[in-house]
């Protein structure tokens, strides 16, 4: 019986996954700040706690066999709170995870992580799931910087990691750049178990995004690790593209991360 814990398992994320990754030869176990009220006796187990809370953190990770670390801000924040959760919460899993013995941790990265790379600047090729950082924003250079701690603790400790530059993981794309950022909900679990599998041993940085008929990102990294994605976010592309023209010259197509490169580095995020 393998013990998986999902920090940031309250989530939009961890909640529309907790279904799909339940297996009879695996337990979940989960861990959030917030409480879990719907756990399922047969093949979850809860702990609560925040992953600035470091002790919090080596009682949840005490006893698994893998991480997969969802727990984190999902968005802009201020630069104190951007450090203290997403940077230093992640150091702490990690730091977990070397000190019990796990060997794989699966960090949910984003593509804001890069977000300044361009489709021109792809030269016509789909752009790599591991292309150098170029962060978006604070939310974005936090996610680069847990990459990097990724590589670290792989290098240092052992420890097999994959950073998933996840696009748009929702039910349905939520807006018409998701035509080629979005990951289905079934293809997302997909990306996980073969982030999971002994194809992905070492240290990987892949994109988490669909089998998508516009994407511009490459799938060959996913496809290194047996990620095979099934779904395609052209099933909704009448419906975004009734009030949209689908261009490259459109910056939020353009750029990676999309309209995220024109948030202001300003008052809203002192």
């Amino acid at each position: 019986m393998s013990r998986l814990l999902v920090t940031g398992a309250a989530g939009n994320m961890g909640t529309m996954l907790r279904p799909l990754l339940r297996r009879p030869d695996r337990t979940l176990r989960l861990f959030d700040i917030a409480d879990v009220t719907d756990i399922d006796s047969a093949s979850e187990e809860f702990v609560q706690g925040s992953v600035t809370d470091r002790e919090a953190v080596a009682r949840a990770v005490d006893g698994v066999d893998a991480i997969l670390h969802l727990g984190g801000l999902s968005t802009e924040d201020s630069w104190a709170n951007i450090l203290s959760v997403n940077v230093d919460g992640t150091q702490a899993v990690f730091d977990a995870a070397a000190a019990h013995g796990v060997t794989r941790v699966v960090v949910a990265s984003s593509n804001h992580a890069v977000g300044f790379w361009t489709h021109d600047e792809a030269g016509g090729s789909d752009l790599p799931g591991d292309v150098g950082a170029r962060p978006d924003g604070f939310y974005g250079w936090s996610k680069a910087a847990v990459e990097a701690l990724g590589r670290l603790y792989h290098d240092r400790f052992g420890i097999d990691v994959v950073n998933l530059r996840i696009g748009s993981s929702f039910e349905k794309p939520p807006n018409y750049r998701g035509l080629a950022s979005w990951m289905s909900p079934a293809d997302t679990a997909r990306l996980i178990e073969a982030s999971l599998s002994d194809d992905a041993k070492g240290f990987h940085t892949v994109w988490g995004i669909s089998k998508n008929s516009r994407a511009w990102w490459s799938g060959a990294e996913g496809a290194a690790i047996g990620y095979e994605p099934r779904d395609d976010a052209e099933q909704f592309a009448d419906e975004f593209l009734a009030e949209h023209e689908w261009t490259f010259d459109d910056p939020i197509l353009q750029r990676v991360g999309g309209a995220f490169c024109d948030h202001p580095l300003g008052q809203r995020m002192r």
